[in-house]
């Protein structure tokens, strides 16, 4: 792999339930629990610092992906929703759902584009085949 960047952080307390950091101060919150598992939910939690990156990962390559076939995508959103659940082994596993508007474009460019994009995008390729990931065109 030609290294093209590399991003840093550091997590210190217990995981879930502590403090993430990034060298360069951009980052810098704690890390907790969502009520759902037992936290207090005052805080971010991993699933969601992974659901922001993804959507706006996967929004950035639905725009070079259109910006390479010379369509131009305006008021464009991703949503990502990640899941957590249990594996049913005793583990848990990870289930991601990404919604995609694209309100200027025909259904069938905006599928094309998502489509193209779910193949460029860094996020999509490391899931693939690791966990569930859906990806959706929506009108709203």
């Amino acid at each position: 792999m030609n290294i093209l960047y590399t991003a840093e952080a550091l997590s210190t307390g217990k995981g879930r339930d502590g403090h993430v950091t990034t060298p360069d101060g951009i980052l810098d919150l704690d890390v907790v629990p969502p009520k759902e598992l037992g936290g207090s939910g005052a805080g971010a939690n991993p699933e969601q610092l992974f659901a922001a990156g993804y959507a706006a990962c996967f929004h950035s390559a639905i725009h070079a992906v259109a910006r390479s076939k010379k369509i131009t995508v305006e008021n464009s959103t991703v949503g990502g929703r990640v899941n957590l659940g249990s594996n049913g082994e005793g583990g848990f596993q990870l289930a991601v759902e990404l919604e995609v508007v694209l309100p200027e474009l025909p259904a069938d460019l905006a599928q094309e584009l998502v489509d193209a994009a779910h193949q460029v995008c860094p996020y999509s390729n490391a899931t693939r085949g690791n966990i569930e990931v859906t990806v959706r065109v929506s009108d709203d």
